[in-house]
């Protein structure tokens, strides 16, 4: 586990905060010693140092258990996730991530894992972050308008957000481009407990060429995990992903779709939380098969081509629809280049470029403007 850190800024206070939570804990046990130190920050006000202090005090008393806070327990499982899927990417390509750890100077920290000019692979992004502070007011805003959030508030708000994401892009046009993000977001009261919560996230399909068989096996692997815990949610969340993953002035979907939710909190978070964790370790399942049948098909310098194309279709969706990528950009302290680690390695745009009648290109475009229910919807 990538170790915590402390924001420059903050380190007189964390040795007061210390020294206070040391003097006044030294006989209680140790959930007192929690509460006393939670006590203790209030006397600094400063919201963000209460975030640090208690949080890294936290993990580092010992191993992450159910009973403790929401947000350290998401934190653990995205970066075990991480760790895991990098690993399986490594095997099957052969060459190694480059990982980099960075740090949030209002509060929080990253790991973003990339693979680029690979054997199997032309670029693969794996990123986790833990992030907290101010949500600026554009950002409120945002979720106010776009997703009906009842956030009142004249200034920044309070939040914390923990979540992996990733992106696949392989080298050979047979094999999909593949995309995941799961996270976990709170709205905070003054004193750091959450005042709102939601989950967030799911996994989508993005080919340049057809197999109809890929796109059953990817649906049905997600399926399979939605149904363990509703038989409503792959439907509902199969029918989100198609309406979200589409791109409106093309007037075409992104891809073959798979699952997508946000703003998820109809049930108690540990049961979303374990759906959560369900869905993400489903990714090895749902993808890497395919890619063992795919990554070394032949193929044509006309089909890099029209991948290529379908590429700058995937760049017009981050950059022109995607909430997520929105969010980042106006967050401040973003890492830009994490937000902007989904985009390929390269893309191609041409003027007026339409697939030839009766071609596999066509069959593709087809589908994408008109989206098919891969399995049955039960």
């Amino acid at each position: 586990m990538l170790r915590s850190s402390i924001c420059n800024n903050h380190r007189n206070n964390e040795q007061r905060f210390y020294a206070t939570a040391r003097a006044a804990a030294a006989n209680s046990s140790w959930r007192n010693k929690v509460a006393i130190a939670t006590m203790a920050t209030l006397g600094f006000g400063i919201w963000g140092s209460k975030q640090i202090f208690f949080w890294s005090k936290k993990r580092a008393e010992g191993p992450i258990t159910d009973s403790d806070p929401m947000r350290l327990r998401m934190e653990a499982f995205i970066k075990g996730l991480q760790n895991r899927i990098v690993s399986e990417i490594e095997q099957l390509d052969g060459k190694q991530f480059t990982r980099t750890a960075w740090e949030r100077p209002e509060g929080g920290e990253g790991i973003t894992c990339v693979l680029q000019d690979g054997n199997v692979f032309e670029k693969a992004g794996v990123g986790i972050s833990i992030v907290y502070g101010q949500l600026p007011k554009a950002a409120v805003e945002q979720m106010r308008h776009d997703r009906g959030k009842d956030i009142s508030a004249d200034g920044p708000v309070p939040f914390f957000a923990a979540g992996i994401s990733l992106v696949i892009h392989p080298h050979n046009p047979n094999a999909p481009t593949v995309h995941l993000n799961y996270r976990y977001f709170e709205i905070e009261n003054p004193d750091g407990t959450p005042k709102m919560w939601w989950f967030g996230g799911g996994s989508d399909l993005t080919p340049s060429y057809l197999y109809e068989e890929d796109a059953i096996h990817f649906h049905q692997v997600l399926k399979d995990g939605c149904d363990k815990f509703d038989k409503k949610y792959y439907g509902q969340f199969k029918q989100w992903c198609d309406k979200y993953f589409f791109i409106k002035h093309r007037g075409e979907a992104r891809g073959v779709g798979g699952v997508f939710f946000d703003d998820l909190d109809d049930k108690p978070a540990d049961e979303l939380f374990n759906f959560v964790k369900e869905m993400g370790n489903r990714f090895t399942a749902s993808y890497i098969p395919i890619m063992k049948k795919r990554m070394n098909m032949k193929y044509t310098p006309e089909m890099k081509e029209w991948q290529q194309i379908r590429r700058g279709r995937y760049v017009e969706f981050n950059l022109v629809w995607d909430r997520g990528t929105k969010f980042g950009l106006q967050t401040p302290g973003a890492r830009i280049e994490a937000i902007l680690m989904s985009l390929p390695l390269t893309s191609r745009w041409e003027y007026m470029r339409e697939p030839e009648p009766g071609s596999k290109e066509e069959d593709l475009q087809e589908v994408l403007k008109n989206p098919r229910d891969w399995v049955p919807l039960d």
